[in-house]
């Protein structure tokens, strides 16, 4: 019994001396793992704050900026622990987590296939610079300003007030009409006066009435046209280009205009005529 005892006693002592020896002869290699993952981890945190830095000046997004941002943290770290395992001569648990990620990875992106479209959607319209918050916009049928873009959807302000959530995935994938993408704004204007009126001083009438709204308006830019002998009025189209600014949008510009138009024309007593439909017949009483 006591021979039994002394030989489990002496395999134990064989065995940690076994381990002492592979932690002494492993302990440069863990020494040099631990620096590797903590310079990896330390580079992670301050590439952070440099990169959404950087990223400012591209992406005007907070959610957008702090999605990359992580990402690319997450990898730096990533990156840092494969290190590690591999100085550690660990080669079988690195191949092993590799391989349970790759499946982890597929069953997720299976699982999350809308969300991660909406996420990649709002990163490639972000980065593209197409939209942008306070831009005037028309998409899916719907119209109104870019309250908010973030990671999965686009909010639209319309006009009544209301917030309007479009998924990222559906505006990149359909037409939109973004009033911001260009500095200039065309804008077109149906009229018609009456038969009485001097036509020649009511066109120059209407250039005025442009030019004094917006001063920066050359005339050349101004057309105007008369199109039609209406049943109660001549008509006329009158087209302008303006330069526009972060708040103006074609709505605006057009109902200004109008305003313009109408209070010269009475000024100078130009009549703006509504159709008149006379009833002919015989009443028997």
């Amino acid at each position: 019994m006591d021979e039994q005892i002394q030989s489990a006693w002496g395999k134990l002592l064989d065995k940690l001396a076994s381990w002492l020896d592979t932690i002494i002869v492993s302990l440069p290699n863990f020494l040099i793992a631990s620096v590797t993952f903590i310079l990896a981890y330390w580079l992670s945190k301050n590439l952070q704050g440099y990169l959404n830095k950087f990223l400012k000046r591209i992406i005007k997004q907070p959610s957008i900026r702090g999605l990359i941002t992580n990402l690319v943290s997450i990898v730096v770290v990533v990156l840092g622990v494969f290190l590690a395992l591999a100085i550690l001569n660990l080669d079988g648990t690195l191949k092993s987590l590799l391989a349970g990620a790759g499946v982890a990875g597929l069953a997720i992106s299976l699982a999350l296939q809308g969300a991660l479209s909406n996420t990649f959607s709002g990163v490639f319209i972000a980065v593209k610079d197409e939209l942008n918050v306070g831009d005037y916009v028309e998409s899916n049928g719907y119209a109104g300003e870019i309250y908010e873009i973030d990671l999965r959807n686009t909010k639209i302000r319309e006009s009544d007030n209301n917030i309007v959530v479009i998924p990222n995935k559906l505006i990149l994938e359909n037409p939109f009409k973004n009033y911001g993408l260009t500095k200039k704004i065309r804008t077109t204007i149906e009229c018609g006066v009456g038969y009485e009126s001097d036509l020649e001083m009511v066109e120059q009438t209407a250039r005025d009435a442009i030019k004094k709204i917006f001063p920066d308006q050359e005339s050349d830019n101004i057309e105007f046209y008369y199109t039609n002998f209406g049943e109660s009025s001549i008509d006329f189209i009158l087209r302008f280009w303006l330069t526009g600014k972060d708040n103006v949008s074609a709505v605006d510009v057009k109902s200004k205009a109008i305003i313009a138009i109408k209070k010269t024309f009475e000024k100078n007593e130009i009549s703006i005529p509504y159709p008149i439909r006379t009833i002919s017949g015989n009443l028997n009483s």
